[in-house]
């Protein structure tokens, strides 16, 4: 069993997985002034929580989007487990070809993401990550990452539309009864669930022409789950993908 780690800009998502099955995920916010005890006192707590003795983890892996919380976060993982702690990124073997302009812009939690919907889904693919942001990825029919898009994330838009207008409220995620809603909050609704859910399928619509083939769509992410049931293209929602994927590549690195 390894205790896996992603940093987000919005949250830290750990959970315990071995090859048989995932024991937990939870999620932390993330926040750059907490110290490396505060951070292991708090995975310390998770496990405890699901009754995980520190002792019994095999390793840790660490993806992450926010470089400077990636020193803390390995610090708090060996003050509770005493092992030594991988990061994905420069000399990690992935296995993943990557065939963007500039391969090491590519964030470590794509990375991660297509490592494991190839290896679970085969391959052409889209992958939809929904967090702070919405990131489609594009893996072709060999298996290579060969693209995507990046959109801005649903509650990052909400925010925004509520900071910058004075008569519009923070809003939930629940269903809007409608389409066409007929008070405030069920238009902004509307335009939260419907609106990324019309977004997605477009996207689908446009990246298959250019992907051609029989292509599987994934989505993973905190937010995906909201938006997806309302899409009319056919998307496996796959909420442990990123633990599935730094299970795969701590697997292809740890030690003999």
């Amino acid at each position: 069993m390894i205790l896996t780690v992603d940093i987000g800009n919005s949250n830290i998502v750990a959970g315990c997985i071995d090859q048989e099955r995932t024991y937990f995920v939870e999620r932390l916010s993330t926040n750059l002034n907490k110290t490396s005890l505060e951070y292991a006192i708090s995975f310390k707590n998770i496990l405890e929580l699901y009754h995980i003795d520190a002792a019994s983890i095999d390793g840790c892996i660490i993806s992450s989007v926010v470089p400077p919380l990636n020193r803390t976060i390995r610090d708090s993982l060996e003050k509770i487990t005493h092992k030594s702690v991988m990061t994905v990124g420069p000399g990690i073997k992935t296995g993943l070809n990557i065939k963007i302009d500039n391969p090491a812009q590519l964030g470590s939690d794509l990375v991660v993401d297509a490592v494991a919907a190839i290896h679970e889904y085969g391959a052409p693919l889209l992958i939809f990550d929904m967090g702070t942001a919405t990131t489609m990825s594009a893996i072709d029919h060999t298996g290579s990452y060969v693209g995507g898009a990046i959109i801005p994330g649903i509650k990052v838009s909400l925010d925004s539309l509520s900071s910058r207008t004075s008569q519009l409220p923070r809003i939930g995620l629940d269903k809007p009864r409608r389409v066409i809603g007929t008070n405030t909050i069920e238009c902004m609704k509307s335009g939260a669930i419907y609106g990324n859910a019309c977004m997605i399928d477009g996207m689908i619509d446009r990246a298959s022409e250019e992907l051609q083939g029989n292509i599987k769509v994934i989505a993973t992410g905190g937010l995906a789950r909201f938006i997806t049931p309302h899409c009319r293209h056919h998307i496996i929602y796959d909420d442990i993908l990123l633990l599935k994927g730094l299970l795969l590549i701590y697997q292809k690195n740890k030690p003999n």
